[in-house]
């Protein structure tokens, strides 16, 4: 049997690894899509109202770590993020805790 997965996302973040952004914005929608694709999985979805305060767009810019460090994204579009995310969440089934 598969281990189980629980994926969390919460306005857009939620990442695995250093997440510096990369100027592109997706939405909690998208990631969805994106997820159920790459994982093949049929991911439920329990909508709720956007909590009072919560940002209706956040988008990370990568701008200042890019001239100050000369760093790019490792992955580029989401794709690539959640099938990395995937990867190490399948190869990690405890999370940094014992597998």
């Amino acid at each position: 049997m598969a281990p189980k997965h629980n994926i969390l996302v919460t306005g857009g973040a939620g990442f695995i690894g250093y997440n510096v952004g990369n100027g592109c914005g997706f939405s909690v929608r998208q990631v969805i899509e994106v997820a159920r694709r790459v994982t093949g999985r049929n991911i439920p979805v329990v909508e709720k109202p956007r909590r009072q305060g919560d940002a209706a767009v956040l988008v990370a810019s990568s701008d200042r770590i890019r001239q100050g460090l000369g760093c790019v994204p490792q992955f580029p579009n989401l794709d690539e993020i959640v099938r990395s995310a995937w990867g190490w969440s399948c190869k990690h089934p405890c999370g940094y805790g014992e597998s």
